[in-house]
């Protein structure tokens, strides 16, 4: 909540209080001791800015209908030195507060004050958060699920940046592990496929098939010819890892870099297994008595432990027993350690690094190992409910109404290359974020490259736009944006510029929100809100009106929309253009 609004609900909390005790000095209520109330912003501006339910609350302490008590109220309240110029009551006792020309005032010269800072806050209070998204396999190329889950993790971190958290944007890469053995075998067999042709074998159907391992085993053979066919198999196979993994890794990174993703950490799995922190989460899980052997494996009593999560939730054990819990296998057979156990001892690393919460966006198909992962952190002595997951959707590319799988240049699935090539990376960035993560969303291809008011992203573009060129053509006429006092700026009075205000004053609750809910889609949805407003001003105030103090006002407040756009897209890594050629409507 931003200084100013957070403001007007405290003067409306003393207003009433004050009220009240001149009620009660006057006889007109009995002297109680009166309970606490709620001031909020109601959902419908008509019934005022800032409301309270004090009356209601108060009817049973004062013995009186919850109307009376705010007719009363209302009869006595002092407005003076308050950012409110009436107050109305409404239903069954609701006290309306409505703002004077003093809050958006105030509203304007805070945004002019603030600049590119206008909208931060200090609610996260430096805590640590990081946040992992996209970690994508590093044996192929990255999908569409990748796509949403980049343009969702990084505006997200910005958001809890903006709202004060002290953020750390992490890669995890599965560098090891049974993907990594497939990753060798199916590039090995593809190697030898050069050389032995029909005597080389066939790639198993659960290997990699696509066209990006063949070209790695190419590569290799270009730089080493037949030289490795006469060498072991294991030595081979590794040799293939060792020359395709970094390459590959490579390309994200430049893939992601080109999506305007920096990352602060990229953690390598390999790192959990040659450190040594698997070994410990085992050892962990063993000294709490929760891992037993069955079948040569290691198994971790995860139904136990679950159980015992769900039962202090108020689960019954007959709505526990529904769920047909299982134990999870925490090294395989053949010794190795399962993806769950490494999973494990990331986590614990982070929060061995610090970190006081940590964020993960997964894919929605991952939805039922959240609950393991938080119980495993209770098991290990964490606190689960420190992790947080944020399950995305699936996205469906659509061109023309019908959804599209395949590119038109390779005949393959889309990747993130395939979009980012095809798409303005600022169109990307925000359809992507216009949808709520838990959305299944449809990206319409053809929008996305349309220059219209129909394609969001060019709409709050252009909105920006279009006030560096009002702006540059009253400079051209001489007149230019100039301090302005509070007497100058309360003659915003029109519903267009006071509606506009009110949006501009909502920024800083809009990101908090965000944050809180994990949910950059609020901001996108502000931005668009914001660019709307503007026009509805702007087709309704002539700026250059004849009136050189309300034309100063004016000018004020443009200077305050175009700030404000610029903040929202500059969050988002979106450019901020200052010239556009408009499209159609």
């Amino acid at each position: 909540m931003s200084l100013l609004v957070k403001k007007s609900h405290t003067d409306a909390r003393t207003a009433v209080i004050e009220a009240a005790g001149v009620a009660v000095a006057k006889g007109l209520f009995s002297e109680e001791p009166l309970p606490g109330f709620n001031t909020e912003v109601p959902a419908d501006r008509k019934n005022g800015d800032v409301s309270t339910n004090a009356a209601m609350v108060w009817a049973k302490a004062l013995r009186m209908p919850p109307r009376k008590i705010a007719e009363t109220i209302a009869g006595n309240i002092q407005l003076a030195d308050t950012l409110f110029e009436r107050v109305e009551v409404a239903g069954p006792g609701f006290i309306n507060f409505y703002y004077g020309s003093s809050f958006y005032s105030a509203i304007i010269e805070d945004i002019l004050a603030k600049g590119s800072g206008y909208g931060r806050s200090d609610f996260g209070k430096g805590k640590k958060i990081n946040v992992e998204f996209v970690s994508a396999n590093p044996t192929g190329p990255m999908h569409m699920g990748n796509a949403r889950g980049g343009a969702l993790g990084d505006c997200l971190a910005a958001v809890l940046d903006f709202a004060g958290y002290e953020v750390s944007r992490e890669f995890y890469i599965n560098d090891a592990g049974n993907q990594i053995d497939k990753f060798a075998l199916s590039l090995d067999i593809r190697y030898r496929q050069i050389y032995e042709g029909e005597n080389a074998p066939e790639l198993p159907e659960d290997s990699y098939h696509g066209a990006d391992i063949t070209q790695r085993a190419k590569e290799f053979a270009g730089v080493y010819g037949d030289s490795f066919i006469s060498k072991p198999e294991e030595e081979r196979r590794k040799a293939l890892v060792d020359f395709a993994l970094p390459k590959n890794i490579q390309a994200m990174k430049d893939n992601l870099t080109k999506y305007r993703i920096e990352y602060d950490t990229w953690f390598h799995e390999s790192t959990l297994h040659s450190d040594g922190e698997i070994a410990e989460i085992i050892d962990i899980i063993k000294s709490r008595n929760l891992a037993y052997e069955k079948d040569g494996a290691l198994w971790y009593k995860n139904s136990e432990v679950l159980a015992g999560r769900l039962a202090k939730e108020g689960k019954t054990p007959a709505d526990i027993e529904k769920l047909g819990l299982k134990d999870e296998v925490l090294i395989r057979q053949n010794g190795n350690p399962t993806y769950f156990a490494a999973d494990i001892a990331y986590h614990r690393n982070k929060f061995a690094r610090g970190f006081d919460r940590a964020i993960d966006i997964w894919g929605a198909d991952h939805h039922g190992h959240v609950a393991r992962m938080k119980g495993a952190l209770d098991a290990i002595g964490l606190d689960g409910d420190k992790l947080d997951i944020v399950l995305m959707q699936l996205v469906n590319l659509t061109r023309d109404g019908q959804v599209v799988k395949m590119s038109k240049r390779t005949g393959k699935a889309i990747t993130l290359t395939d979009l980012l090539e095809e798409i303005p990376i600022d169109a990307v960035r925000f359809l992507f974020n216009m949808r709520e993560p838990g959305s299944q969303m449809d990206f319409d291809l053809d929008l996305a490259v349309e220059q219209s008011s129909e394609n969001p992203v060019y709409y709050c573009q252009y909105a920006h736009a279009r006030i560096c060129s009002i702006l540059k053509k009253l400079e051209s006429e001489g007149i230019v944006s100039k301090p302005c006092s509070p007497e100058t700026l309360s003659l915003l009075t029109a519903p267009e510029e006071r509606e506009l205000i009110l949006h501009l004053s909502s920024l800083t609750d809009e990101i908090v929100t965000a944050a809180k809910n994990y949910d950059p889609a609020k901001i996108t949805r502000y931005a668009i809100n914001l660019s709307s407003l503007f026009h509805k001003f702007y087709n309704a105030c002539r700026v250059n009106c004849g009136d050189e103090n309300l034309t100063q006002a004016r000018l004020a407040l443009c200077v305050c929309v175009k700030t404000v756009l610029a903040n929202v897209l500059t969050m988002f890594k979106i450019t901020v253009p200052e010239y556009m050629e408009k499209g159609s409507d």
